[in-house]
């Protein structure tokens, strides 16, 4: 059984990357589930699917008698649901602000948008001289 988890893990995550990688931003956001949702699996195939008691302590007893469960990849999960819903939910709010800002959801549309005014090196326009005037009103 742990092995069949292994393998679907390894296809869920091979198809987020593929997914997140396409360009594509509603692609990018289904390949963002999917690879939440294989660290997940992950976390809980690493804590072992054995059929155990919970780890409960007995009483006039100092540890638990026997096998039991181990919690802590059951507390991870529940810990990356939460974060990975929090990361969702900021992702879908900047998947719509990017869209009702550019009007694409294709991510070279989007590098086409950009304006070339504002490259690396190149003084912006707004930038006031030593004289304190901007460098239009310098000009004229």
């Amino acid at each position: 059984m742990e092995t069949a988890l292994a393998f679907l893990i390894g296809i869920v995550a091979a198809a987020s990357v593929y997914l997140m990688l396409s360009g594509n931003l509603i692609r990018f956001i289904f390949g963002l589930v999917l690879a939440t949702n294989a660290v997940n699996l992950l976390i809980f195939v690493s804590g072992r699917l054995t059929p155990t008691r919970p780890p409960l302590i007995p009483e006039n007893a100092e540890a638990p008698l026997g096998p039991v469960a181990n919690a802590l990849p059951q507390a991870l999960i529940l810990t990356a649901i939460v974060i990975g819903f929090a990361l969702l939910s900021f992702v879908f709010i900047l998947f719509y602000r990017t869209y009702q800002a550019l009007g694409t959801v294709d991510t070279e549309s989007m590098r086409v948008a950009e304006s070339e005014e504002h490259e690396p090196g190149a003084g912006e326009e707004g930038d006031e001289n030593a004289e304190g005037t901007s460098p239009r009103e310098g000009a004229e």
